[in-house]
């Protein structure tokens, strides 16, 4: 079938308009688009999953292991906020902006394995690999927009899987060979995100890509003063709060768990990490179907119950045998993400379609800064009371996200979500 795509050069349809789109090459974008997300985000926990190694290594403490993983979100913020200040990812071609920064952060984790021996040159490179990776993420969200109106949820959820299993990928680099080995899991990392900001530079703009928007600073406060962007906002803040500090606790709870159970392995521990976090590509694209069919804020409160509950429930099997944890680590870990890529596909509908890129930079911003503060205290509550009980404080962010997400769909706004279904 024929297809009128934007260009870089700022054509476009609008959202409103019919447009003729030929289903293989949409899908054949999304694919690309998916596969580049994926090894860019490779970055993120690429010093995170060799943190014992660097530890020991550099002779760091607990606190400075710590904020090896805290300055990527700290970076991410800056990053994401100058890009929504600037409204960067609506005013440079976003294909371009995610190519550059994917290549910015690479170097930054390169130097790191090749020329870093000490924690603040480190902390200063993973910063800027936070600081790179907001033209990643973002963007990413933005040229999928461009190609999908119905099915969005689908989209979003692919991609969002895409970045979870790319976040995984270094706890895999580690379990097949990079224990001991912390360069050659950094030079991996730093590899994929080459390879995948280039690769993100044949997926061409789709036919519903909105035209490069001027820049306007009163684009913010529309979005932050728009109730029910507000409440989809504070739904996303809330599975933020749980969902990072799983992914970067979830390695020394199992640790933690399985010795507890008398099981003492290392790489098996950074394998069932792995999955834990990478089964949540799946959840990400199981929930953009049921979004799409049942309605964004009946899958994202769904998702947040049955995550809040394993933020306790992981007390209760902590050191119980194999066949018992591995299941609800999983379980957990199909659904912490699921419902992640649902509140970006629900911002792309509720905000203004020339501004949805920063509207969608914002929103991570934010919800980054968070994560910051769930990544700092975990450890200080498996300092009081052990690894057992060290998730259950997170729960407080699925129950806040819930009630905002029933509150939003109680609006007339909801009739925008999913094609109407809320």
């Amino acid at each position: 079938m024929p297809e009128r795509a934007g260009g870089d050069d700022g054509t476009s349809v609008t959202s409103g308009q019919s447009v003729e789109i030929d289903r293989r090459r949409q899908y054949r974008m999304l694919l690309l688009l998916a596969v580049a997300e994926l090894l860019a985000m490779t970055l993120w926990f690429s010093a995170s999953a060799v943190g014992p190694e660097l530890a020991a290594a550099w002779e760091l403490t607990s606190a400075e292991t710590t904020w090896l993983t805290s300055a990527v979100q700290l970076g991410f913020v800056v990053g994401a906020l100058g890009s929504a200040a600037l409204t960067l990812s609506d005013t440079i071609r976003p294909r371009r902006l995610f190519a550059a920064s994917a290549l910015l952060g690479a170097a930054a984790t390169a130097l790191i394995a090749g020329a870093v021996d000490s924690f603040w040159p480190a902390l200063v490179l993973r910063f800027l690999t936070g600081v790179a990776l907001a033209g990643v993420y973002p963007p990413g969200m933005k040229i999928m927009a461009g190609w999908f109106i119905a099915g969005r949820g689908f989209a979003i959820g692919t991609l969002v899987g895409a970045l979870t299993v790319g976040s995984a990928m270094p706890h895999l680099l580690r379990a097949v060979g990079g224990v001991g080995r912390p360069r050659l899991v950094l030079f991996g990392a730093a590899g994929l995100a080459v390879l995948g900001g280039a690769l993100v530079l044949r997926v061409e703009p789709g036919p519903y890509q909105a035209p490069a928007a001027p820049f306007d600073p009163g684009a913010i406060w529309r979005i932050v003063n728009d109730r029910s962007t507000v409440l989809a906002n504070v739904g996303y803040f809330g599975h933020m709060w749980e969902l990072y500090a799983v992914w970067t606790w979830i390695p020394l709870y199992l640790v933690a768990s399985f010795e507890a159970g008398g099981v003492g392995s290392p790489r098996l521990a950074a394998l069932v990490a792995f999955a834990t976090i990478a089964v949540g590509g799946l959840g990400a694209v199981a929930a953009g179907l049921f979004a799409d069919r049942l309605g964004r804020t009946t899958v994202t409160s769904a998702s947040m119950v049955v995550s809040g509950s394993a933020c306790v429930g992981a007390g209760i099997v902590f050191g119980a045998p194999l066949v018992v944890v591995v299941p609800f680590v999983l379980v957990w870990g199909f659904a912490i993400v699921a419902d992640s890529a649902q509140f970006s596909a629900a911002i792309s509908e509720l905000a203004d379609d020339s501004y949805v890129g920063s509207a969608l930079t914002l929103q991570t911003a934010v919800g980054f800064l968070l994560t910051i503060g769930s990544i700092q205290l975990t450890p200080f509550v498996a300092e009081a009371v052990g690894w057992q009980w060290a998730f259950a404080p997170l729960v407080v962010g699925p129950i806040v996200g819930t009630i905002a997400m029933l509150s939003l769909r109680a609006r007339p706004d909801a009739a925008r979500l999913a094609g109407g279904r809320g």
